[in-house]
């Protein structure tokens, strides 16, 4: 027996104490945990909870498990999003399956556990979105997925919109660029896959009436075609206009969470054409910003929105004390006198629910929501406690019941700085 570890590969070493000479099905460790509303495999996979960490193991043979091994490897060194893979064990004995050992996602949830318990509306919009900007991500960094479907992708959210991470890659390939062939032949497998998932969510009464599965899978081919088109389209500019709107042209690709690799005009009889070749950019500006700062790892968006509330934060400092307040001082105040008590505060049987940024952010929509009612600022104790009351206990329940809080936050004593800004607007 054999195991393939990626380094660093120290905190799974207690993996290597499970019953691995034994078929997978078989196993009766009590490190056992059962996921609630999973979706459809068509392999052997179940979950481990060991040392504060969660696996998912899948039996494969091992040509596959070799292959998604090192395919996992490429996605997350191009910084697409998917599993974190662990490592493989091959060699059980002849003719055993190889087991392929990933990290569950943490505060992830399936596209059934969406649909069967929908926060903010039904999903589908949400769920199309994450889902179309995964795979214009995979197309453009040359990965014809094969197997696009709700049960390959977990789902988190990120500050109320929803990222969509790859699970399954066995059936992937990897080259230089795709032909639009590839690309067009993965997209009809992926609404067809969809289109049958639906289907059996509806057979089983979980999908909303107003949701047809034929339509949304052909919604997801037409929103998949806009947003390459618009990250790849060939445009005609007149040169005296060129300057402007190349740079506009740049600003969309940002937006959209996309680089230009590189910026070609071709002379054409009526002007230049602009082709440019777009590339995924590198993730998590906004997340670096706020570890910096803080110390807290949050999702890109949830980055966002704390920072917005840092700068907030900042100006009310500064108008507080009649003088300019530096980035790092105004970051280690709101650090220790808004986001820790508010994060602290969250009720013991509720802290898993969400990750605490994602609680923050949401503490903070409905300080805007009850100050829009209430005609004045409520301040974020009284929202944060009617939230931990009337929202948060409506959250479902994780998709595991094994793992533990790994980190606790810092408990602060200081007042609410919203509050002391006497009815100071909603911060972001």
């Amino acid at each position: 027996m054999r195991f393939v570890f990626s380094p660093p590969a120290d905190a799974a070493a207690g993996l290597l104490t499970l019953p691995f000479d034994q078929p997978l099905e078989d196993w009766r460790d009590p490190r056992l945990v059962e996921v609630r509303q999973r979706g459809i495999s068509r392999h052997v996979v179940r979950f481990i909870a060991d040392g504060g960490e969660f696996y998912a193991l899948k039996s494969i043979s091992e040509r596959l498990a070799r292959r998604e091994y090192r395919l996992l490897r490429a996605l997350a060194e191009m910084k697409i999003p998917a599993v974190e893979v662990v490592g493989i064990v091959v060699d059980r004995w002849p003719d055993a399956d190889a087991i392929l050992v990933t990290r569950f996602l943490d505060y992830s949830t399936t596209y059934r556990a969406l649909f069967s318990s929908p926060r903010g509306g039904q999903p589908t919009d949400r769920l199309l979105d994450a889902l179309v900007e995964l795979l214009v991500r995979l197309h453009l960094s040359g990965f014809f997925w094969g197997d696009c479907s709700l049960s390959n992708v977990l789902f988190r959210y990120d500050a109320g919109t929803l990222e969509a991470y790859l699970v399954d890659a066995e059936t992937s390939e990897q080259h230089p660029n795709l032909t639009n062939g590839q690309r067009s032949w993965d997209l009809e497998l992926a609404a067809e896959r969809i289109c049958g998932e639906l289907f059996d969510l509806q057979a089983g009464g979980l999908l909303p009436a107003e949701v047809d599965p034929l339509g949304t899978s052909e919604e997801l081919q037409r929103r998949y075609l806009r947003l390459w088109e618009e990250l790849t389209m060939e445009e005609t500019l007149r040169v005296e206009e060129q300057r402007y709107r190349i740079a506009e042209r740049l600003r969309r690709l940002n937006e959209l969470g996309f680089d230009a690799d590189e910026v070609e005009l071709i002379s054409v009889e009526d002007g230049n054409r602009l082709r440019i070749r777009t590339k995924v950019a590198e993730s998590g500006q906004h997340s670096r910003q706020l570890f910096r700062q803080t110390g807290i790892i949050a999702d890109e968006n949830q980055a966002r929105r704390l920072l917005n509330d840092i700068a907030s934060f900042r100006g009310y400092l500064e108008q507080k004390h009649g003088g300019p307040v530096s980035e790092t001082v105004a970051a280690h105040r709101w650090l220790e006198e808004v986001y820790d008590p508010a994060v602290a505060a969250i009720p013991a049987g509720l802290r898993d629910r969400l990750a605490p940024p994602e609680i923050f952010h949401e503490i903070m929509e409905h300080r805007w929501y009850l100050s829009e009612q209430a005609g004045q600022d409520v301040g974020t104790t009284a929202a944060a406690q009617r939230y931990f009351d009337t929202v948060l206990p409506q959250v479902p329940q994780p998709l595991t019941t094994a793992m533990e809080e790994s980190t606790k936050p810092s408990l602060a004593s200081t007042d609410d700085w919203a509050e002391a800004a006497d009815g100071m607007a909603d911060s972001g």
